[in-house]
């Protein structure tokens, strides 16, 4: 008769489960919102809606870091990655005016490793912190033969709540407003299988993976104040697409943003990548944000007072474009 066979044998090991999820719930704790009424380790997990909402309206997104975590598997850095997880749907429900409330996340692998599974749960509750909002739970999924060794997926999900009265929808944009671009910390979780392939042709200096592992900016804390003293008429996260396929996605019909190049300096790391990939000015702008991470439209009586709220909240903001009367489907231009 044959040895008897455990999970373990078979490639899973549960005990390396529990021991992350009891590692990572000093991290997740740090996270908790007044709202939650259970957080990790139950089949689901609650959370109340805020009581000063009269009429919350719930915003969910999500999304994952993409191929920027070959980088990650490459260089053996997983601290930050979290960070980008968070940062990709806190961003998008954030456009919609939203606060985000609670974030999720999934962590599948072959074989799990402790150290670096933690490493990446301590980035993604530091990105809730950041954000605001509370690691309510997640999925850790230990799946042998489904990835490569030392290799790991990552998804986010995350809910925000708004008044549905303070819904942005872009609907009230009109000629002669102002676009402001808050900047980017760095390509963020976007064009990362473009720059890989650079990287295969042009060895980078550390200062350049430096900024090439950077976290994505989170946006919520500065913005959210600004729509509590400016009226924020639309808001654009710079993800895939960059500024001129995002752009658009808050304008109404009938109109179009004009967006100024030399409105920003470009930071070097697109630069280097522009030269050494020899990737032309319409396709970087296509790919990758450039420098600008979100964008909000405001009306050019309040685009001095705005930009001066978003610097005082520690942003670097510039002034990179107005909206102007278009034909047909909104769009976007970079001059």
């Amino acid at each position: 008769m044959a040895d008897p066979l455990s999970y373990r044998d078979a490639g899973v090991d549960i005990d390396a489960g529990d021991a992350l999820v009891e590692a990572i719930k000093p991290f997740a704790r740090r996270t908790l919102r007044p709202e939650v009424l259970a957080g990790i380790g139950g089949f689901g997990a609650l959370c109340r809606i805020p009581r000063k909402y009269r009429q919350p309206v719930l915003v969910s997104g999500t999304d994952g870091v993409g191929t920027k975590l070959k980088l990650a598997f490459a260089l053996g850095r997983h601290d930050t990655v979290g960070i980008d997880l968070v940062a990709m749907s806190v961003n998008d429900v954030l456009v919609q005016g939203a606060e985000p409330l609670f974030f999720l996340d999934y962590f599948a692998c072959g074989k799990l490793d402790t150290r670096v599974a933690a490493q990446v749960v301590k980035g993604i509750a530091r990105g809730c912190e950041l954000a605001g909002c509370a690691l309510i739970g997640g999925e850790t999924a230990e799946m042998p033969g489904m990835y490569p060794e030392g290799e790991y997926d990552l998804a986010g999900f995350c809910v925000g709540v708004v008044e549905r009265r303070g819904i942005v929808t872009g609907k009230s944009i009109r000629p002669g407003d102002v676009l402001l671009g808050l900047a980017s910390s760095g390509a963020h979780s976007n064009g990362y299988s473009l720059i890989r392939r650079i990287l295969e042709r042009a060895r980078p200096p550390a200062a350049m993976l430096d900024a090439l592992m950077a976290p994505t900016r989170i946006y919520v804390r500065p913005m959210l104040k600004l729509m509590r003293a400016v009226t924020v008429k639309g808001m654009a996260h710079i993800t895939g697409g960059g500024l001129v396929g995002n752009v658009p996605r808050t304008l109404p019909r009938g109109t179009r943003a004009v967006i100024r190049g030399d409105a920003w300096p470009r930071p070097a790391l697109f630069r280097w990548l522009q030269e050494q990939g020899g990737v032309a000015e319409p396709e970087m702008h296509r790919v990758f944000n450039c420098g600008i991470g979100m964008v909000a439209v405001v009306a050019a009586a309040d685009a001095r007072r705005a930009a001066a709220k978003l610097r005082a909240l520690g942003e670097t903001v510039y002034e990179i474009g107005t909206v102007e009367k278009g034909k047909g489907e909104a769009d976007a231009i970079v001059v």
